[in-house]
């Protein structure tokens, strides 16, 4: 987190003449980040044993450490209010700063298509990364939303000045429309938590409803509601989703990747860390909701995929879609259903950071992303059109994958509570994404390339470098998910409390 915001304030005193700094400056803080993140994923279990070995001889552990924290760090903020800043990791966060700082390096390595306003462009996307970062490491509520809101604004801006087509203004509006309404919404959620637990410390909240001090059961249906339709606003959970596919069309190709990516996942990651832990009362009540809303995202999107003619809007109802999948997981509330959601999170985040960095070369290269004006590809551009087909593979769950290993723990989590619902989730997924994601390969790739077809080059050099980081990833979790797995069960204090109250069994 330190690292790509300490970097904006220093890109904020260089003159803008001084172009390649800016872009130097922002790889240098973005890979910092990666390799901080790597120490801190490989590290991870080593020292939590320590840690917990160390509670054995203290009588009063510290409740971080009790509730799995580690690396963990704390000041005051503002005391009286109860704010303080307080960051650590545990086995959900720490895989998700991994896969944040993996797509924010790619991110950076992907923006050399800005040309015009290069400083601003680059101080936007630090305190995206940055942001983003200290949102999935912050253990105080109010620090964590304050970071997702400097991660998130950037994005409006940048799609308002450096956006694509003619409908980047009315793509911007709609986007800062439906997010401040969903930001609003999880803000009055939080408020309400604070005002009953006089704290925004999350292992402090999590502690007194661990040992019954929660609140009534129609206080946590009421906050309950507010979070899941806050943060689902900001996932873009149907039917609230119609911001996400047409801001992705019209964002530069690394805000895409970022806020596809990365951004969008902190609603999910603060249901999973603060929704169904606290409010387990209020998930019985709302879970099955849930459930029945996150057919919109699998099925219905998938439906918008097939129709698509633009591949950003391709990929952009596909992100959506598979949303719901991570959703559904939620919604089951088992510790199969949980995990298997954390994954879809971490390999939809590479899988999008990909998918949207192959687009935006494309688009480069060809000034359209009209798949019936340009096919053909694969004949002149074997590198970007062999990844753009594996990112498309893995998009419709092919084994091999992370996707595939997260989507099928999904399934097994949801079956026994949501069978109906799980049953069409499963034909979606080998249907509709097969027959969305198949049709853009053979028109990509395997179509014939047409007379007025623009000439393009492939990715040469150094250039293939993101790409490659991130497929690498992507097939690793997929042939290794314990990887991941491993540390995502060692939250078990947050998922102890999340599957405290099952949702009722629907038919």
């Amino acid at each position: 987190m330190g690292l790509p915001l300490v970097m904006a304030i220093i890109l904020a005193l260089i003159p803008r003449e001084n172009r390649s700094i800016f872009r130097y400056g922002t790889l240098a803080a973005t890979f910092g980040s990666l390799l901080i993140a790597i120490y801190v994923f490989a590290q991870f279990e080593n020292r939590l044993d320590e840690a917990k070995d160390e509670i054995t001889f203290i009588e009063a552990a510290p409740l971080a450490t009790q509730y799995g924290y580690i690396f963990t760090q704390r000041s005051d903020w503002i005391e009286s209010l109860g704010i303080s800043y307080h960051v650590g990791v545990d086995g959900i966060g720490v895989v998700m700063v991994l896969m944040a700082a993996l797509v924010a390096f790619a991110a950076a390595c992907c923006a050399r298509e800005i040309q015009t306003r290069q400083k601003e462009f680059y101080i936007l996307l630090l305190l995206m990364s940055g942001g983003i970062l200290g949102a999935f490491m912050s253990l105080d509520l109010f620090l964590m939303y304050f970071l997702h809101e400097l991660a998130l604004v950037p994005t409006f801006i940048m799609i308002g000045v450096w956006g694509r087509g003619q409908n980047k203004e009315f793509a911007a509006y709609k986007i800062t429309l439906y997010l401040s309404i969903g930001a609003l919404l999880t803000l009055a959620g939080l408020i309400l938590l604070y005002l009953h637990y006089k704290t925004f410390s999350l292992v402090e909240v999590l502690h007194a409803a661990d040992i019954g001090n929660a609140l009534t059961n129609d206080s946590q249906s009421l906050v309950f509601a507010l979070l899941m339709f806050g943060l689902g606003i900001l996932v873009s959970l149907w039917p609230f989703h119609t911001w996400a596919p047409i801001g992705y069309a019209a964002a530069p190709t690394a805000t895409a990747m970022m806020h596809a990516g990365v951004i969008k996942k902190f609603g999910l990651f603060m249901l999973i860390k603060v929704a169904l832990p606290v409010l387990p009362a209020g998930a019985q009540v709302w879970l099955p909701v849930l459930a029945l809303l996150c057919l919109g995202n699998i099925l219905y999107c998938g439906l918008v995929a097939m129709r698509q003619k633009d591949l950003n809007l391709l990929i952009g109802n596909s992100s959506v879609a598979h949303m719901g999948f991570v959703f559904l997981g939620i919604a089951s509330a088992t510790l199969i259903g949980l995990t298997g959601a954390v994954m879809v999170m971490v390999a939809h985040g590479l899988l999008a950071g990909l998918a949207f960095g192959l687009s935006g070369y494309l688009h480069q290269q060809t000034r359209t992303l009209d798949m019936e004006k340009i096919q053909g590809l694969l004949a002149s551009m074997p590198f970007w059109g062999t990844l753009m087909i594996m990112a498309l593979m893995a998009g419709c769950g092919l084994p091999g994958f992370a996707n595939f290993a997260g989507e099928l723990t999904v399934f097994f989590g949801a079956w026994e509570t949501y069978p109906v619902i799980t049953g069409i989730a499963m034909w979606s997924a080998l249907v509709i994404g097969a027959v969305y994601m198949l049709r853009a390969i053979r028109k990509l790739l395997h179509g014939k390339k047409g007379e007025t077809a623009p000439e393009v080059e492939d990715i040469t050099s150094w250039q293939r470098l993101p790409y490659a980081i991130l497929l690498t990833v992507l097939l690793l979790f997929g042939f290794y998910p314990r990887l991941i797995t491993e540390k995502i069960n060692q939250s078990e204090p947050t998922f102890r409390q999340a599957t405290a109250v099952q949702p009722e069994e629907t038919e």
